[in-house]
């Protein structure tokens, strides 16, 4: 190749690259942005099954008092205040104030007796756990955690026929 041929070409490529740098240097850009969003709601779940029942025990009918106690758990999402209630059955007369009875699968044989008990909130057995808010219930706040709570049940009267006894109580979660 000759010299003059490769000048030139020299030059040639010389005058592309300060073509490209020019290019690049009156290069324009846009942008945008956008966001990535989500919504959480609060949220709460208790769990009170069969593993939650309260047991009186087997007692004799001149015992007093019998107590028992068991655990619900509930979850409610972080910072989400909450209330829980306690109701035992209106079909047995049970009450927004904790109180309820106890009554026999037998009332068809003629037992027809009603055992009354009420659930409490300490282990004390002196604060009703009722169903009314702002007056009864226990009050928490949700950490996003499965929360402990104890109930407790007493009975002070057991002077009834001899039978098996039983209630069912609904647990209410306010958020």
């Amino acid at each position: 190749m000759n010299k003059q041929l490769f000048a030139k070409l020299a030059l040639i490529a010389a005058m592309g690259a300060i073509g490209t740098f020019a290019a690049s240097a009156n290069a324009a850009t846009a942008t945008a942005s956008f966001q990535v969003l989500m919504t959480i709601q609060k949220s709460c779940s208790v769990t009170a099954g069969t593993a939650s029942n309260i047991s009186l025990g087997t007692v004799a009918s001149t015992a007093t008092p019998n107590n028992g106690s068991n655990t619900i758990s509930v979850t409610c999402s972080k910072t989400t205040p909450y209330n829980i209630g306690m109701l035992p059955s209106a079909a047995n007369s049970g009450t927004a104030n904790g109180t309820g009875n106890m009554t026999t699968a037998d009332a068809l044989a003629g037992n027809t007796d009603k055992v009354p008990y009420t659930l409490y909130s300490n282990s004390g057995y002196t604060t009703v756990w009722g169903n009314t808010i702002g007056t009864n219930t226990v009050t928490s706040t949700g950490t996003g955690l499965a929360q402990s709570f104890t109930v407790y049940a007493q009975n002070v009267n057991a002077n009834f026929t001899p039978d098996s006894y039983a209630d069912t109580v609904g647990v209410t979660v306010t958020y």
